[in-house]
Parts: C-alpha cells; sequence; structure tokens
C-alpha cells in the first residue's frame, strides 16, 4: 500500500510564504513593505508611486488582503513594516498582541459602506429591506470573522433587525473586493462594499444607497513591532498624511478622517 502524505497550509500562511519570497528576492534597505486593506488596493498602489518619485532611494512593496487575514500574516512573522487596518478593531487586536509601535498609530482616511447591484440588474433593489422580499436574490457581504466592510455590513443589518433574517442566505466573501468582483460578473443581485469600490468598477456597479452602521468606517495605519526599517516605515505614513498623499487617496473617494 502506498501512502500519501500531504500537507495543508492555511491561508495566512500561505500569504505569509508569498510575502517572505518577494522580501528576499532582491531586498535591500530602502525597501518597506506595506500590508494594507484590500479596499485601499488601487489607493495605496497610487500613493506608492508617487512616494517613490519622491523619495528614489525607497521602493515601496504592497500586500492587500482582508485586515483580519493581514493581522494573521503579521501574527505568524510575516516580514511586513507597515500595516494599515480598514477598522479600528484589527489594530486594536495588533495593538493587543504587541504587533505594532503603538506610538506610530494614527487614522488617515474615511469610508462609507453603500448597497450595490450589478448595472443591469433589474430586481428593482431600492433598499436593504428589499433584500428579504425574495429568497431567491443572492446576496453578499465580506466574511465578518475577517473583513471589515463584512463587519460593518453586519452592524448594517442588525441596526434594522435583518441580520438574523439574511445570515444563512448571506455569501460570505474572503474580502471587500470579492464582493465587488461578484457584482461585476453579475454573480450576485446585491452586494455590500465601500463607496470607493463602486467607484473603481465604473460603469459595471451601480450603488443604491450609502448604508448607515455603527462605528464609523475610519481606516488606522502603524508601524509593525517587528520591522526592520522603522524609519522607512514612519516616513510613508507621514507621506501619507500629508496634503500630497491625502490629495491622492480624495481621487479615490476617501476623505480625511
Amino acid at each position: 500500500m502506498t501512502r500519501t502524505n500531504r500537507n495543508v497550509y492555511s491561508p495566512p500562511f500561505v500569504a505569509f510564504i508569498l510575502v517572505l519570497l518577494l522580501w528576499c528576492s532582491g531586498a535591500h534597505a530602502e525597501e518597506i513593505i506595506v500590508s494594507a486593506a484590500a479596499s485601499l488596493g488601487n489607493a495605496m498602489q497610487a500613493v506608492g508611486d508617487q512616494f517613490q518619485t519622491d523619495h528614489s532611494d525607497t521602493r515601496v512593496i504592497f500586500n492587500f488582503a482582508a485586515s483580519g487575514a493581514l493581522l494573521q500574516q503579521i501574527a505568524h512573522g510575516a516580514p511586513v513594516d507597515v500595516f494599515a487596518s480598514a477598522n479600528q478593531a484589527f489594530m486594536d487586536r495588533a495593538a493587543k498582541q504587541n504587533l505594532i509601535r503603538a506610538q506610530t498609530r494614527c487614522n488617515f482616511a474615511r469610508n462609507t459602506l453603500v448597497l450595490a447591484v450589478p448595472a443591469g440588474s433589474a430586481t428593482g433593489i431600492q433598499d436593504l429591506g428589499d433584500l428579504v422580499s425574495a429568497p431567491q436574490l443572492r446576496i453578499s457581504i465580506g466574511d465578518p470573522a475577517t473583513v471589515p466592510a463584512g463587519r460593518y455590513a453586519r452592524q448594517a443589518l442588525q441596526r434594522i433587525d435583518l441580520w438574523g433574517i439574511l445570515r444563512d442566505r448571506l455569501i460570505l466573501a474572503t474580502s471587500v473586493r470579492q464582493v465587488l468582483d461578484y457584482l461585476r460578473r453579475d454573480e450576485i443581485d446585491a452586494g455590500l462594499v465601500y463607496n470607493t469600490d463602486v467607484r473603481i468598477a465604473g460603469e459595471a456597479v451601480r450603488s443604491i444607497k450609502t448604508v448607515a452602521t455603527d462605528d464609523p468606517i475610519v481606516y488606522c495605519i502603524a508601524v509593525t513591532a517587528a520591522s526592520n526599517r522603522p524609519a522607512g516605515g514612519q516616513q510613508f505614513i507621514d507621506y501619507l498624511l500629508s496634503d500630497t498623499g491625502s490629495a491622492v487617496l480624495a481621487t479615490f473617494g476617501f476623505e480625511r478622517p
């Protein structure tokens, strides 16, 4: 009998290995790694490009994923210099686990949650209450366990007593960008995403209504405790907070906190 050994790796571990390989290939002292919430992808990349133009001796490497997944990567030893979270809760956890330099923590952007549908939708959805009217509706949010947008979505549904009704019908995504991809491909009838996500989707997705949440959607950032380049990490944060960085974020729909 032949035995087959199978190694199963968790997503955080796999992501950690990918970041580690990227860091090891050609790394040098002026290289900083920024792990940022998925919803920041386009905007943060644009800030990074501008930062590198103004600081030609520094290279910024980005790692985008759900904030909860990023926190797990950092906790498992991923070589990260800066952590940017889409909510305060995961940054609070990072602080509690001594994974960040508390004095570097600050807020840098604000967002809003919206109910969105594919551009060609004919379902007639106008509000969250419409989601319960037809059991066949496909509805997606980020997984509240790891995705801040999913946590905000849960808050929004709990506010109007719909969470218990819809919970078992929801398609839970690994990031808010996955929900956006479902909407783009017309694979769901409705999703709860950020206003900034709808903006980058162009004509493929329509925002129906801004959704109220208990907690304000404020992004925070900090230099990690294990960073070997804390000065470079702080330099990037300072740039993000500057008028130049804020102006770049604003072009993608992010407001000042």
